[in-house]
């Protein structure tokens, strides 16, 4: 009898999830990172490999499935054995995917079990560095008198980039011509070089073009300031003027749809143990990323999030008719 019908017996004969798969784990666990090896995402998911072999007492492993904008990795692990041995972490693609693609192959969040946050991480609104506008009154001054020729470069359709810069020509009421690249840095070299003007993109990957003053930062899309030397001055772009602008990258942890309670309750105590880890938190503060520490870290906060982020990105995207499919 395989594992996953021992779980499943052990459920019927004892009445509670309690009692079930209590050898769980008992062999290494599969992270799959839908996205490719080098990337944010993958090094979020190798740190929190490491901080999640103590609690599990397992080793895990990092798997890269590539393609498709993540929708590729994230099918496989929908279509996985429901048994906790195979998991995603995937960023806020997760819920944006589902307006993205018109026929995607899964449900979000319906053939998940959400396991809980990771991170999440601002971005910031850089421009190329001969722009005229100093500060980002000015910057939108120069976008209005520009019209339609103004570019937003992006690391590709469904990416971070993408996603806020749709969100930053709603908050504006003005449409941009959209350039994407197959990756950020393409992307980052042709703003750098004056090819485009602005691009939306992560901290952690802008911080060093700032603080080389390679490039020009107009704000960041989170509420808060960053604590971030190289930002520590940047204002929100919500308190210069785009009132409650909010654009964070998150990353979270999933399982199969039908993984067995009591497997995802360890999963979820792991996770916990893992993201109180100090070298974990040592190494996402330097990347410029928040550890999840809310009500978003439990299964049930977490997959409330993804419905609501679910739900706003939808009409960001629809509104805007870009679509990767």
């Amino acid at each position: 009898m395989n594992r996953l019908w021992r779980c499943v017996a052990g459920l019927a004969l004892a009445g509670s999830a309690a009692l079930a798969c209590a050898d769980f784990p008992d062999k290494p666990v599969t992270l799959v990172v839908p996205f490719a090896a080098g990337g944010p995402s993958d090094k979020i998911a190798r740190d929190l490999a490491e901080a999640l072999r103590k609690p599990l007492g397992q080793t895990v492993i990092v798997d890269n499935t590539v393609g498709a904008g993540g929708t590729i990795g994230s099918a496989r692990v929908a279509r996985a054995t429901p048994d906790g041995y195979t998991l995603l972490v995937h960023h806020i693609g997760m819920a944006t995917a589902p307006a993205l693609y018109r026929k995607l192959s899964y449900k979000v969040p319906d053939d998940f079990e959400t396991l809980g946050l990771i991170n999440e991480a601002p971005s910031v609104l850089i421009g190329k560095p001969g722009l005229a506008a100093g500060n980002f009154a000015e910057l939108r001054q120069w976008i209005a008198s520009n019209g339609g020729k103004v570019n937003l470069a992006n690391a590709g359709i469904g990416s971070a980039s993408h996603l806020c810069g749709l969100m930053f020509q709603s908050a504006l009421k003005t449409d941009m011509t959209p350039v994407p690249y197959k990756g950020t840095a393409p992307a980052m070299t042709d703003l750098i070089g004056g090819q485009v003007d602005l691009m939306c993109e992560q901290a952690t990957n802008a911080v060093p073009q700032i603080e080389g003053k390679k490039v020009k930062v107009y704000g960041v899309t989170s509420l808060q300031k960053l604590p971030l030397a190289a930002l520590k001055d940047t204002p929100t772009l919500s308190e210069s003027g785009l009132k409650d602008f909010n654009v964070q990258v998150w990353h979270g942890l999933y399982a199969p749809r039908g993984t067995p309670p009591d497997v995802i309750a360890k999963l979820n105590t792991a996770l916990r143990a893992a993201l109180k880890d100090p070298e974990l938190i040592k190494r996402e503060e330097a990347l410029g990323l928040t550890v999840a520490s809310d009500d978003r870290v439990d299964p049930a906060g977490h997959r409330k999030f993804v419905e609501a982020e679910k739900a706003r990105w939808s009409k960001v995207i629809k509104d805007a008719g870009e679509y990767a499919d």
